[in-house]
């Protein structure tokens, strides 16, 4: 989810809103995202979506930085449009994608922007009309979700629709976009150090499913923390800390030092940056010397602390 910022329109024309489409089913085509719903409102957007080949924050960067950069190209402005950083959930599949697929597309009809279920069908900024196949978006994955109302199309895009119809009576539904069991604020790190000390803090970033899918997450994300401690408590130096990840992640220790561009460098770049200025205190100024990089690159890879070896 993503709102424009003192609740400012994010899209003020069609072109706005195809401009902002075609960045998604770029992202589709590769691979980075496979998206089930999806609605634009003047305001704010939802999407839901499983990741693929790169990570979400990856992704959501290519999406919203180019959209942000034509955006003001086109409207003569400067400056952030959207608020903060995107909101992401965490949701468990079952039974969330449905539930969350019939909250996303009902969004226009809940804003008034649409009259009914009919004008809905055939609304164009909304997941909903290709599921109806009255809009072709070939990026969007409908078959998975037609896969739970029945093997023929016909038969599950009819009780798609009555599933759909049923949620409208049901309003506003604040359980699905902002009470998850677990909260967290920038990052895995967060929710651990939130959790040992049983504060409940209103975040970005919330994971909504059942108590054991939640437990689940927190045991992995502990676990690779865990991992990390243990390599940073084991090395006393820069040149142990470099031959420890250049080992560990069969890298080239030339690649790292040298200003590579790489994905694969960046990403275990990263590691060492959050490890070293982190986890053993070294100024990040003396990570870029050591590293030869300029001191920006080292402070936007520790920002990330949501990146861990394992």
């Amino acid at each position: 989810m993503g709102r424009g910022i003192e609740k400012a329109k994010i899209f003020q024309s069609e072109i706005d809103r195809s401009d902002f489409l075609d960045r998604v089913a770029k992202l589709c085509y590769k691979g980075n995202l496979i998206v089930y719903a999806w609605a634009l409102l003047p305001s704010h957007f939802h999407l839901l979506l499983r990741t693929g080949r790169e990570s979400l924050s990856r992704s959501m960067k290519q999406l919203l930085t180019g959209y942000v950069v034509n955006f003001n190209l086109r409207h003569k402005r400067h400056g952030h449009l959207f608020q903060n950083r995107y909101k992401s959930i965490i949701c468990e599949e079952d039974p969330y994608l449905l539930e969350l697929t019939r909250y996303i597309h009902l969004n226009p009809l809940r804003a008034g922007i649409v009259k009914n279920l009919g004008e809905l069908r055939r609304y164009p900024w909304a997941g909903h009309a290709v599921v109806m196949g009255k809009r072709k978006a070939d990026w969007q994955d409908i078959k998975t979700i037609l896969a739970y109302f029945g093997k023929r199309r016909r038969e599950a895009v009819q009780r798609y629709e009555e599933f759909l119809e049923e949620g409208v009576s049901q309003g506003r539904r604040p359980e699905l976009v902002g009470g998850g069991l677990i909260r967290s604020m920038g990052g895995w790190s967060q929710v651990l150090s939130l959790r040992r000390k049983g504060d409940q803090v209103p975040s970005d970033q919330r994971i909504l499913g059942s108590g054991e899918f939640v437990e689940e997450l927190l045991l992995e994300a502990e676990k690779r923390e865990k991992e990390t401690l243990r390599l940073s408590r084991r090395v006393r130096g820069l040149d142990e800390l470099m031959r420890e990840i250049v080992k560990g992640e069969r890298i080239e220790e030339g690649g790292l030092r040298s200003g590579g561009r790489g994905k694969e460098v960046i990403r275990v770049r990263r590691i060492f940056c959050q490890l070293a200025v982190r986890r053993m205190g070294y100024p990040g100024a003396e990570v870029a010397r050591y590293l030869g990089v300029p001191l920006r690159t080292t402070l936007r890879s520790t920002i990330t602390t949501n990146t861990f070896l394992g």
